[in-house]
């Protein structure tokens, strides 16, 4: 099955590789470096809700689930668009030699969403604010010999002012990254504290550059002392190609940035994507000779430029940009996804031939962005500020992306601006990454606040010029607002989503720029054999112009939304990992490869089950298996059919999302469909794992996985595995929720007047409007609300002459709503009641009979997302 291709040679000849770097180095150097980071994601107990108590050391935590990181509040999560909120705890025992002590002592997370607060033996040791940046907690001075608690306090409460305050996915709460228990003497590299650049490898066209290196390192000893650091660049085979040595005083309880240039290396091996070759900075710390730290800095000789005449350059060659948005979340395990199944997404997104992905809309992983790194693919990274269609007041992701109290302003802001900078610092030594973005469709926040967004957007641009000069700061989903409130031209380059592809203001913008959602084709499996140009397909904009950059499909995968599956199903690949057949197409057109034959009516004889791999499995939380299941015909061919089938663990170790099996069922949220079905399976213990897929009336299928590690699986260890039936979580509310849409949604019209354009309609000022254009004789307006509707009420303002009023699912089916047979000689408003209807949609379309009439002020839908 080709959602099972993982590259295997590829992935040997990397850890080979790897491992050969690093062996070199260790001879080379002749020292261990005396830093040790140790992965912590098994052995840890969770309990949803808050439970104050259990900070402390006697707390009794028997009764709590056994879990292993990464972890979601949320698991088994299956794309509703409802999710817990509250508050969840982890508890850990770490074992702490007297060795131990004299060294310093961190907890590094990659990520909890939102609010952390760790404890150690009872004592608040620190806390971070902000879902998708990790952070480094030092617990040095809390532990003690033996035994310690590690217990943290996680919320995913929405609060005014934190970023992001909106956005159409799920935010869902935990420990859903990697935690890492490091080790270091007094004298040690700050948290991510390199940071790499190639200056001259511009301007001497690749052929060589120096390596600037910025080092920063803290001084913990109790006296100042003169340290040395001696930085080796090496090439992907281990081979030294540059090394610089700097010598400085570092006082006792400071920290001392260290600035190094090599001499020039000649000609690197250029990072691209046909050729995406890494090197590696090895970075030692000296002090009286003695090696008192070392890390080692992935990286990659390159350069780009973003115009705004000719597009996009790599390495001076110019490069069009196939782009699609990826959501972090899989089936079954929510947001808490594996390093492997990381590189799986990527590595699905670089099969079909795509060039770019797009972080939708919030800092991914440090292995996503190592993913891109080692497939060869460019990465739009984003910081977590973005808004949603139809927002409502505060108290929950659909509100102003903005906040509308001036008392959350500053800590708001404050909580974007951190979190940009954490991004930037955990992210900016990644070849693969050519734009910080700023937001994402920030202009859904109240009116009267869009300065204040404009302020902050500056801001962010200021700060990440600072931070990063190499790298754009990027406006992301910057198509509205039109005319002088524009915010596009506010950063160094703008993302157009949707109707921002035919907007007369984003046309050749005089700023480097970019297409960065087009498609949006709500689909389940097997979908269409088809792209979904979408609003590219209104003025041919799918086949490029010479001034725009490229453009990015929405979107990737199918994920979890609060807007719920209307949004949720756009992906070209479903949540469980499979193709749908619009993937298949990108995969023909940009790929050169040929799709496969479809799944056929036919009788179903056996099941088949393959894993993405079965050997040499790890167990620490960054590793795990896809399982996929076909149901076969006698001879061997995928039958689109929908039996139910189970996977059950009958020996070993490892778990599904929902515990030691899970049942696929057709029309269930855990669904097979078209003859196929996968999940990912996982073990935090070593062993030999058994699973059967079993369905009624058909020859079942097994497989054995090998998980290797440091603790074997044994098979009273059974009971420690949680059964998590699955439960679609639907939240609490008195009333369904009636929301207002069509300002700044997209909008389409037949034509337009050079100073009425269409989104003059749905901008919120009644003083503009659009009119068709002279020579138009079948003129109509056109708004998405983005989001399936029961509609509530339709008000629009500004009506001339006859028209018919038309609501749409999918703009294939129209149903009309309203038709003036009179014409209208003076602009008036009329407002349709649907509140005793069950009306449905999703656009709506205003038909006219007369060009000289056809004009629309401005048009507003109140309507319950369904």
């Amino acid at each position: 099955m080709i959602f099972l291709n993982q590259l295997r040679l590829l992935k040997i000849l990397s850890t080979a590789l790897l491992l050969l770097v690093w062996s070199n180095s260790c001879l080379l150097y002749g020292q261990v470096s005396p830093r040790e980071t140790i992965l912590i994601n098994s052995g840890w107990k969770y309990a949803q809700g808050d439970v104050h108590a259990a900070r402390y050391n006697n707390f009794n935590d028997t009764a709590w689930e056994n879990i292993g990181l990464p972890h979601s509040f949320s698991i088994p999560y299956f794309m509703s668009k409802d999710f817990y909120v509250g508050y969840g705890w982890y508890r850990k025992h770490l074992s702490l030699t007297p060795e131990d002590l004299e060294k310093k002592l961190f907890l590094e997370f990659e990520g909890v969403f939102q609010e952390a607060e760790i404890f150690v033996n009872g004592k608040l040791a620190g806390s971070h604010t902000g879902g998708y940046t990790g952070f480094s907690v030092d617990i040095s001075s809390y532990v003690r010999k033996g035994d310690n608690l590690i217990a943290i306090r996680v919320n995913n409460l929405w609060r005014p002012d934190i970023a992001p305050r909106a956005g159409e996915h799920v935010f869902s709460g935990g420990i859903y990254r990697n935690v890492h228990l490091v080790k270091t003497k007094h004298c040690h590299i700050a948290w991510y504290g390199t940071f790499i650049t190639t200056p001259d490898l511009e301007e001497n066209n690749g052929q060589s550059t120096r390596i600037k290196i910025e080092t920063e390192i803290i001084n913990e000893c109790r006296e100042s002392g003169i340290y040395r650091l001696l930085t080796h660049i090496l090439d992907r085979n281990g081979n030294r190609v540059a090394e610089v040595e700097t010598t400085d005083t570092i006082a006792a309880g400071s920290d001392r940035k260290f600035v190094q240039f090599t001499s020039p290396v000649y000609q690197p091996d250029l990072w691209n994507p046909q050729h995406p070759s890494l090197y590696r900075a090895v970075s030692m710390v000296y002090h009286n000779g003695e090696l008192t730290d070392s890390i080692q800095t992935s990286f990659g000789f390159r350069w780009f430029k973003w115009t705004a005449d000719k597009g996009f350059f790599l390495n001076g060659t110019h490069l069009y940009i196939k782009g699609v948005n990826v959501h972090q979340d899989q089936a079954g395990w929510g947001d808490a996804v594996t390093e492997a199944a990381s590189r799986r997404d990527v590595n699905m997104m670089k099969e079909a031939g795509f060039n770019l992905i797009r972080g939708s809309h919030y800092p991914h992983s440090p292995a996503f962005s190592q993913a891109c790194d080692e497939a060869g693919i460019l990465f739009w990274s984003e910081a977590p500020f973005w808004g949603i269609g139809g927002f409502k007041t505060d108290g929950y992701w659909d509100s102003s992306a903005y906040p509308v109290n001036k008392k959350h302003e500053a800590a708001f802001e404050k909580s974007a601006l951190t979190q940009l900078q954490e991004m930037i610092r955990i992210h900016r030594n990644h070849p693969s990454i050519v734009a910080w973005s700023m937001c994402n469709e920030v202009f859904f926040s109240s009116p009267e606040v869009m300065p204040q967004v404009q302020r902050l957007l500056r801001r962010m641009v200021n700060l990440t010029h600072q931070l990063d000069p190499t790298r754009p700061a990027a406006i992301g989903g910057a198509q509205r607002p039109l005319a002088e409130a524009r915010i596009d031209l506010t950063g160094d380059l703008a993302g157009y989503n949707g109707d921002g592809a035919t907007q007369p203001d984003f046309q050749n913008p005089g700023i480097p720029n970019l297409v960065s959602e087009y498609g949006s084709v709500t689909a389940d499996r097997p979908g269409e054999y088809a792209p979904g140009w979408g609003d590219l397909q209104r003025n041919e904009g799918w086949k490029g112009f010479p001034w725009r950059c490229g453009q990015a499909i929405w979107c990737g995968f199918d994920h979890g939304s609060i807007a719920g599956n209307t949004l949720g199903k756009m992906g070209i690949v479903d949540y469980f990992r499979i193709p749908k057949r619009s993937w298949y197409w990108y995969r023909n057109q940009y790929a050169g490869t040929a799709p496969p034959a479809w799944p056929a009516e036919g009788i179903p004889v056996y099941l088949k089950l393959k894993g993405s791999k079965t050997e040499k499995i790890k167990t620490d939380g960054t590793d795990d298996v896809l399982l996929g299941i076909t149901v076969c015909d006698s001879a061997g061919r995928t039958v689109a059919c929908a039996p139910a089938v189970e996977l059950k663990v009958l020996s070993g170790p490892g778990e599904f999302p929902t515990g030691r099996s899970i049942r696929f069922e057709k029309d269930s949220d855990i669904r097979i469909m078209d003859g196929q079905a996968a999940i990912s399976f996982r073990s935090y213990f070593a062993g030999k794992t058994v699973i059967e897929a079993s369905s009624d009336g058909l020859k079942g299928a097994r497989i054995e996985l090998e998980f290797e590690g440091n603790e074997t699986f044994r098979e009273d260890q059974n009971s420690s595995y949680t059964n998590r039936p699955y439960t679609r979580f639907v939240r609490n509310q008195s009333v369904s929720e009636v929301q207002t849409f069509g300002r700044n949604n997209p909008v389409f019209a037949s034509s337009h007047k050079a100073e009425h354009v269409p989104g003059m309609a749905a901008d919120g000022n009644a003083q503009t409007c659009w009119q068709a254009a002279d020579e138009d004789y079948a003129p109509y307006w056109m708004l998405d609300t983005e989001k399936l509707l029961t509609i509530k009420e339709i008000q629009i303002d500004g009506l001339q002459g006859e028209y018919v009023l038309e609501v749409s699912d999918d703009q294939k089916e129209w149903k009309t709503l309203k038709k003036e047979s009179q014409t209208l000689v003076k602009k008036s408003s009329v407002r349709l009641d649907f509140s005793g209807s069950e009306t449905t949609g999703r656009f709506i379309r205003i038909c006219f009979k007369d060009k000289n009439y056809a004009t629309v002020s401005e048009v507003s839908v109140k309507g319950i997302v369904r």
